[in-house]
């Protein structure tokens, strides 16, 4: 996943050492962040108070300028010699059309037409890698949990996928996850049972405002509970059960657009803006995992639903399961075995 988010951001394919090293400044600099919380409250004494904490996190943000700015540099070189860097280039030239062509695209009205600066540029890549790796990630881990532990929704999974699925297509086609309704509902129920993070980004009131009685005041940080909301035995009937059909049956507006009976990604007008990849990537990685092969607990390891807050709410105890190739069940199958 954190591969392909490389090349989505940078528009470049780079080695395995390359993305190893990305990442690890990525993650290092994620899971440290917890304990900068501590800056929020009086800054001018905690940043002394606590100095060990600023001057790590400055030398963690440095590496990462360190592996990024090479990227950017060579980037910025190819958009002003390319004669159409908006599309891939058709010499077969090593780079494709990324997020980071369209930052260095921006001018900033508000500051005389000014281009985004360097570090401007790492922190909105390191964004767009932390956000649409770890959360996407943990929600595969999290439905492919649930996959493994009801045998039942796995084949019922399976028998749409060969059902859909062109025969012999090294890999299930966008257009046919689109067809898949199970597979989509299955991804459904696996972000309303474990968002992988239960609460949004937080926001504030621009004016003060009454909502069912409570006062909330102007420039009041509010958050939203994502996972209580998704679990309300108000609104889902045995809300702690894993039951894709209730996605097919009724069907849930995730957007707010309709109503709001989840928001695994937000909603309204700051809805995370990742939605639709977001939603692809896990519908195309669990229909091929479950395509490819038959997947199931491993003896005497059963799948355990525990939580462990991190970045985001991750299983406590890793996913461990043991598969068989479901091609080879199926060729064995037609031969009479």
């Amino acid at each position: 996943m954190f591969s392909l988010l490389v090349l989505m951001c940078f528009g470049e394919k780079l080695g395995e050492d390359a993305i190893k090293a990305i990442e690890s400044a990525q993650r290092d600099l994620l899971l440290y962040t917890s304990k900068l919380n501590v800056f929020s409250f009086a800054p001018a004494i905690t940043k002394h108070l606590f100095r060990h904490r600023w001057t790590t996190a400055f030398e963690m943000r440095r590496r990462q300028k360190e592996l990024y700015t090479p990227l950017m540099t060579a980037k910025k070189e190819h958009k002003n010699t390319s004669i159409n860097p908006s599309v891939d280039d058709p010499q077969g030239d090593r780079y494709v059309y990324s997020y980071l062509d369209s930052l260095l695209d921006i001018k900033l009205a508000d500051e005389n037409c000014r281009a985004l600066t360097d570090d401007e540029l790492v922190v909105l890549c390191s964004e767009f890698l932390s956000n649409g790796t770890e959360t996407t990630v943990t929600a595969l881990e999290w439905i492919m949990a649930s996959v493994v532990k009801y045998p039942n929704v796995q084949a019922k999974m399976r028998e749409e996928i060969e059902r859909v699925a062109e025969d012999g297509s090294e890999v299930i086609k966008e257009e046919e996850l689109q067809r898949m309704v199970y597979v989509k509902a299955v991804v459904m129920e696996g972000l309303r049972r474990h968002p992988p993070a239960h609460l949004v980004l937080p926001h504030s009131v621009s004016e003060e405002i009454v909502v069912e009685g409570y006062v909330i005041p102007k420039n009041a940080s509010i958050n939203f509970g994502v996972a209580e909301m998704g679990w309300d035995g108000k609104v889902w009937e045995k809300p702690m059960e894993f039951r894709p059909e209730r996605f097919v049956e009724e069907g849930v507006d995730v957007t707010g657009s309709r109503e709001i009976k989840m928001m695994p990604f937000g909603v309204g007008r700051r809805i995370c803006p990742g939605l639709g990849l977001a939603v692809l990537h896990l519908e195309y990685f669990v229909a091929n995992l479950v395509r490819e092969f038959e997947w199931r607990e491993v003896e005497g390891e059963e799948v355990d639903l525990a939580v462990k807050p991190e970045f985001t709410v991750v299983m406590k105890h890793p996913l461990l399961v043991a598969h068989h190739s479901s091609a080879m069940m199926r060729y064995l199958a037609h031969d009479g075995w």
